[in-house]
């Protein structure tokens, strides 16, 4: 059994079953407890029946300045992943789909546009994931009980070189797909685009505040 809930100061000293993964990205602590300072909502644990922590999201909500408004490459108001990880052992049974889903309701609930989140090109498996991560489910509101779909995460524009290293051993740098999902603000589903892959910015095109 699964249970999620809101990340406290001493589970910082319990994440090593996550944190120890080769694959997962490590921070200082200062960076843990800001996130957990400024967007306390949006930073969320999974345990497992004994109290383990198997997996944690955190992120943040925000948009660029006012004064970037009319460039191509404005974001508004959204949810940003920063980090998603599940432990090795505890991969592949929707504990990463959970996590993802109680930070998009908790982006709605912020009034967000959509949730964002970067992955390298290369990285197939969860590229995958993600797309795969859309809600397929009866809609009770018509009486042939119809399914409705809910849209997943897609490939919004590539940014070239966003990574200084390229595992690949194709080139010096390596290509970010930045995905997104849009949530119930955007009900005209303007902040997503077909065939984001091929719609390339550089680094210095994103704002870092």
């Amino acid at each position: 059994m699964t249970s999620l809930r809101q990340c406290r100061m001493p589970d910082l000293l319990r994440m090593s079953l996550c944190n120890l993964d080769p694959l997962t990205e490590n921070y200082d602590t200062h960076f843990y407890i800001e996130y957990m300072a400024k967007w306390p909502s949006l930073f969320t644990i999974a345990e497992n029946q004994h109290g383990e922590i198997i997996g944690y999201i955190m992120g943040k909500v925000e948009e660029d300045p006012a004064l970037f408004q009319f460039s191509e490459n404005y974001l508004p108001w959204h949810g940003h992943v920063t980090a998603l990880t599940v432990a090795p052992q505890y991969r592949r049974l929707g504990i990463a789909k959970l996590l993802t889903r109680a930070f998009e309701q908790a982006c709605d609930n912020q009034n967000a546009w959509f949730v964002d989140l970067f992955v390298r090109a290369s990285n197939d498996r969860a590229i995958n994931m993600y797309k795969g991560m859309g809600y397929v489910f009866p809609d009770w509101r018509v009486s042939d009980h119809s399914i409705e779909l809910f849209d997943s995460y897609s490939v919004f524009r590539r940014v070239v070189d966003y990574y200084s290293d390229n595992p690949t051993g194709k080139g010096t740098g390596e290509d970010a797909f930045d995905m997104r999902k849009p949530l119930k603000r955007d009900t005209n589903r303007k902040h997503i685009r077909e065939n984001g892959e091929d719609h390339r910015i550089s680094p210095e095109d994103i704002y870092h505040g």
